[in-house]
């Protein structure tokens, strides 16, 4: 290739006014979240959610403290620093010795820490219910190592978590691991009650704004989702309105059914395989 045609191109690629939304310039020098570093948080913290499955697999009661002791304090540290670099990269400001972001990190990666409990008793009710959901399930392990659905519903927790104390970016980046492995798609903003069980999994959406009771099961290919998109005065989506389903206790939504828009469907209903639902369904009804 000739040197102008070259340089021709490096000077089209480097049109920041033609690529504006294709780039992106560090702030303050600083490095962008790391989805590796992501990656081995995430894998620390299912360590603590289940330990002896993942991880160290001879775990004995009387080092069991220490095991998750150091995990977190690792975890706590790795997890500030990540939450930093996901407030940076959404920051306007151009104050260069900014430390807000630095100790409001800390604190909520602290916060986080202390929440895990409350991750963990939920994801014990997601066993159970994917147990108890499952006639071909032999023990609770089982479906700890091999559902998809527990790797699913274990990024979300942890996600979904980390967005509720305010965390910028990192809460889709973990949701969006899940959804490379698993195929099940669930927003971090979703809220997902007690004893959630995700059969098979591959191909479910849930939205961000999406409520889910308790005791909720749903089968592949499921998708909960928004009907239309308000536009703003300039045409753009207005964002952060709800707009996904609210699932009530006891439902159960059978595969490949879609469900659209803010609508209700009452505890303990039934949607049959491959339905098409945009209005609210009663309770105890069966949509066949």
């Amino acid at each position: 290739m000739d040197a102008k045609k070259f340089e021709n191109i490096v000077n089209d690629l480097s049109d920041l006014k033609k690529y504006e939304s294709l780039y992106h310039f560090a702030k303050n020098e600083e490095p962008l979240p790391s989805i590796e570093n992501l990656t081995t948080i995430v894998e620390d913290i299912k360590k603590v959610l289940f330990p002896g499955f993942f991880g160290q697999s001879e775990l004995k009661e009387e080092t069991i403290n220490y095991y998750i002791g150091t995990k977190l304090d690792v975890i706590n540290r790795s997890l500030a620093e990540q939450i930093r670099r996901g407030f940076c990269f959404s920051c306007n400001k151009s104050d260069l010795n900014c430390i807000d972001c630095e100790k409001r990190s800390k604190e909520i990666s602290d916060q986080f820490i202390s929440n895990i409990p409350k991750i963990k008793s939920l994801l014990a009710t997601d066993v159970i219910a994917a147990f108890n959901g499952d006639p071909a399930a032999k023990n609770y392990g089982e479906t700890i190592f091999c559902y998809p659905s527990i790797v699913a519903i274990t990024y979300y927790r942890i996600a979904h978590e980390l967005l509720e104390l305010g965390v910028e970016l990192i809460p889709r980046i973990i949701s969006e691991m899940s959804h490379s492995k698993t195929g099940i798609d669930i927003h971090p903003g979703a809220t997902i009650g007690e004893y959630f069980f995700i059969d098979h999994g591959t191909g479910v959406v849930i939205g961000e704004t999406t409520i889910i009771g308790k005791n909720v099961r749903i089968y592949q290919g499921v998708t909960l989702g928004a009907k239309s998109f308000p536009l703003d005065e300039n045409g753009k989506p207005i964002k952060g309105i709800a707009r996904h389903p609210i699932i009530e206790d006891e439902v159960t939504i059978y595969s490949n059914a879609t469900i659209l828009g803010r609508i209700t469907i009452g505890e303990g209903a039934t949607i049959g395989g491959n339905q098409w639902v945009t209005e609210a369904v009663v309770a105890k009804t069966k949509v066949n």
